[in-house]
C-alpha cells in the first residue's frame, strides 16, 4: 500500500523531484545541485552551460548569476528555457521546460548576503562573457573591489541577481534494463498538473 506522503508526491512534480533531490544529495560526490541550463537568443540560436540550482519551491527553480551575462541577455530576449538534472550515482535524470522570470529583490539581497565574502568580490569583478585580457586583469579587479569594502558590507551589484524557471513541463528519467527507461511527464495547465507516462 502506498503511503500518503508518497502519493502526495507522485501526483505533485514538485514534491516529487524534493524528494529525488534529496537523494542525489546523499548518494552524489560533488554537486548534486549542479544542472544544465539551456537558453535561446532572439533568433532561436541556443546555447547551454552548468549552473547551481539554489532553491526549489512550487513557483519554481531558482539560479543565481550576472544578469549582462550571455545566458542573462539571452533570456531577456526569450524568457524560455530548460533545465535538466542528472544523478550518475541515481541512474536518473530531470528535465524541466518553461519561463524565467526574476526573483524578488528581497530573495536576491538575501542569498547574496549568504554568500562567502570573495564571491560577493567576484561578482563585483567580473564583467561575465565578456572578454578578458587575461587572468592577471580579473585579479585587479578583484582587488580593487576588494579595496573599496574593506571596511563595510559589500552590497549587491545591480547586474547581479536570481532568475526563477517557471515550469510547465518536469520529465522525471529512470534508467532500466535493456534502454526501456521509465519516463514520466508532467504538465501543467493553469495551476493542474497532470501525468503521462512516455515510450523510452
Amino acid at each position: 500500500m502506498v503511503g500518503p506522503q508518497l502519493a502526495e508526491a507522485r501526483d505533485n512534480p514538485v514534491q516529487l523531484f524534493r524528494q529525488w533531490f534529496t537523494e542525489a544529495e546523499k548518494s552524489e560526490p560533488q554537486d548534486h545541485n549542479a544542472m544544465t541550463l539551456a537558453t535561446a537568443d532572439k533568433n532561436g540560436i541556443p546555447s547551454a552551460r552548468i549552473v547551481l540550482l539554489k532553491d526549489v519551491d512550487e513557483r519554481g527553480f531558482v539560479f543565481f548569476t550576472n544578469l549582462r551575462s550571455r545566458k542573462g541577455c539571452e533570456l531577456r530576449e526569450n524568457p524560455y528555457a530548460a533545465l535538466i538534472l542528472h544523478w550518475k550515482t541515481l541512474k536518473r535524470q530531470v528535465r524541466i521546460e518553461g519561463v524565467v522570470k526574476p526573483v524578488t529583490i528581497r530573495e536576491a539581497d538575501d542569498y547574496f548576503q549568504s554568500r562567502p565574502r570573495q564571491s560577493q568580490l567576484g561578482a563585483w569583478a567580473s564583467k561575465q562573457s565578456e572578454p578578458l585580457r587575461d587572468q592577471l586583469e580579473l585579479a585587479r579587479r578583484v582587488s580593487k573591489y576588494s579595496a573599496k569594502y574593506s571596511t563595510e558590507q559589500i552590497p549587491r551589484p545591480e547586474f547581479w541577481s536570481g532568475l526563477r524557471l517557471f515550469p510547465n513541463k518536469i520529465e522525471f528519467w529512470k534508467e532500466e534494463n535493456f534502454r526501456l527507461h521509465d519516463r514520466t511527464l508532467y504538465t501543467r495547465d493553469g495551476q493542474e498538473w497532470s501525468k503521462n507516462k512516455l515510450f523510452p
